[in-house]
């Protein structure tokens, strides 16, 4: 259960699709006249100017129910709940402002854990509060409660739903992806073979014709061309997102370039890097692979490392291996399943011959230790 609680509360707040559109704004058109007409035609609504200017103060908060949920549900909680106790009875007393169940709904749809967490106990607190006071039954106050667990189960349903979504579409998209790679890769081995036959018919030929050589040349010239537009491709299909920039086309990092992850230390636990042994020979993909592990768990430590100061990237090579070791200096974290970080970087490091595992440390931190062979598999 107390997992259970931690990873609730550490849960990241979605990205919104707008934080503000035009049927918000439609929504807040059509809710205004609305409460005018109730508190002028309503004969039983006592302080009718004034349950009118609040409510009408209060529809602000459906414009940023998405971008700030945790806010809007302060505001309009608090707003009502302040003006139970200087009016001395419930509030709201209009029919019209049960646009307030859209506030839990959005807080449990697009906040995170925390804002969740702190809006649920706004929100009870405040049918609690004139339960108190006795503004409320406790019957009353218990269909209260009711009606907004109801409006925040929802949004988390549907937050969740729409999660669950996301990820079958993203796997969708990705077996795609790997039929069309592993297609453009068939056509990128046929190009290397050709290039390879010709190269062999021109050291044959060279001697005897050296005009066949040439021809030789021009042949595998083209071919090339087509195999690296073929592998261009091949990257514009494997990236998730976005269109591919020169940069993405550039070779693949490696260990010379582990001094990039300091400059994440920029508003942040500070990175060192401090590599040992000999490392210049080291087959491109150990190489790329070295670099990949280092910036994934870098990234992991500054997203999940509390109060973390620093960060050591360490590098280790001998005459078989190459040892990783990244170390953070932040709160212990939850242990628990591991993430599919983690999965992603035990199996770029198994599919080399190596390992890579996670844990904390003995006192505090968190520390990924990665081992892989100086020649790939």
């Amino acid at each position: 259960m107390r997992e259970l609680l931690r990873s609730v509360w550490r849960e990241p707040r979605p990205v919104p699709p707008s934080p503000r559109a035009w049927w918000d704004w439609a929504l807040v058109a059509v809710l205004v006249p609305l409460a005018v007409a109730e508190g002028v035609l309503r004969a039983d609504l006592s302080d009718r100017v004034f349950s009118v200017v609040v409510d009408i103060g209060l529809m602000s908060t459906l414009l940023w129910r998405r971008s700030r949920p945790l806010a809007a549900v302060a505001v309009a909680f608090g707003g009502v709940a302040v003006c139970s106790v200087v009016m001395g009875r419930e509030f709201p007393d209009q029919d019209v402002m049960v646009y307030l169940l859209l506030l839990p709904f959005a807080l449990f749809r697009w906040g995170s854990g925390r804002e969740m967490v702190l809006g649920a106990a706004i929100m009870l607190g405040k049918v609690g509060l004139s339960a108190a006071l006795g503004h409320l039954l406790p019957s009353d106050a218990l269909a209260g409660v009711i009606v907004l667990f109801s409006a925040m189960t929802l949004g988390a349903a549907v937050r969740y739903r729409s999660r669950a979504r996301a990820r079958e579409l993203d796997q969708v998209k990705l077996v795609e992806r790997e039929r069309l790679a592993r297609d453009l890769h068939d056509t990128v081995a046929h190009h290397i073979t050709a290039m390879a036959i010709r190269a062999q018919a021109g050291i044959a030929t060279a001697s005897t014709d050296p005009s066949a050589a040439v021809d030789a040349l021009r042949v595998i010239d083209a071919e090339a061309g087509r195999a690296l537009d073929e592998m261009r491709s091949i990257v514009r299909i494997l990236r998730t997102e976005g269109p591919v920039d020169p940069v993405d086309l550039a070779p693949n990092p490696g260990v010379a370039d582990l001094g990039r992850l300091v400059s994440l230390s920029r508003g942040g636990p500070a990175v060192a890097v401090e590599v040992d042994g000999e490392l210049d020979d080291l087959p491109s993909p150990v190489a790329a692979a070295v670099y990949r592990l280092a910036q994934e768990a870098v990234t992991n430590a500054r997203r999940h490392a509390r109060h973390a100061t620093r960060i050591d990237v360490r590098v280790v090579a001998d005459d078989t291996e190459v040892r990783l070791r990244v170390s953070d200096d932040g709160e212990p974290r939850a242990s628990g399943a591991p993430g599919y970080g983690l999965i992603g970087m035990s199996e770029r490091a198994n599919l080399l011959g190596g390992t890579c595992a996670a844990g904390p440390n003995a006192d505090r931190g968190w520390t990924v230790t990665a081992v892989l062979p100086r020649s790939s598999r």
